[in-house]
């Protein structure tokens, strides 16, 4: 309900934004293509996985509650950041690109006044949590594999970015962390 819910909520904001999302336009650094494996593949491995690691399987152990709970909890803030993030950037697009079409400049409001690339914060913690929170260990390698894939993304991203958006050094130079604050 509330990935849904962000849908519509950005749908409304900025319509350009779902089909920039979902068909990204030319200019495709890297998104679509050869490198989807990296993305798609963990986190269908990732469903697949916690659909079938149930009681009765060889490798299922029961997951503590309190993991159910941090699970839960980071994913629905996961959720949360990823909204706030596509609210505040009509540019959050799927492909690593220069949106020239649609006007593209840096973004520096919401959480992107924090970390330059919040949606891929979001995004590295949002499947590990969803394996916690479907009390699945065999679910959590695939949703490493991504978070590891998301943040191999963030440094290509970023170097992308500061050789091709006018304004994006001297942001990166002001908002100093791509991930988290004090962190990197």
């Amino acid at each position: 309900m509330l990935w849904g819910g962000g849908v519509v909520l950005i749908a409304w904001r900025s319509p350009g934004l779902i089909t920039e999302r979902t068909r990204p336009g030319p200019g495709t650094l890297e998104g679509y293509g050869e490198e989807t494996a990296l993305y798609a593949l963990p986190g269908l491995a990732h469903w697949v996985l916690a659909a079938v690691d149930r009681p009765g399987t060889a490798w299922w152990r029961p997951m503590p509650t309190p993991l159910h709970a941090l699970g839960l909890l980071t994913y629905a803030l996961a959720n949360i950041v990823v909204i706030w993030a596509e609210l505040a950037n009509p540019f959050f697009s799927s492909a690593v690109r220069i949106q020239t079409e649609r006007g593209q400049h840096v973004v520096t409001t919401g959480p992107y006044a924090f970390v330059r690339h919040p949606g891929y914060a979001a995004g590295a913690a949002f499947l590990v949590a969803s394996a916690l929170a479907l009390g699945s260990w065999v679910s959590l390698l695939p949703a490493l594999f991504f978070s590891v894939a998301l943040i191999r993304r963030t440094r290509i991203e970023d170097a992308f970015l500061q050789q091709n958006l006018p304004g994006y050094t001297h942001y990166a130079e002001r908002v100093r962390f791509r991930l988290l604050p004090g962190l990197w």
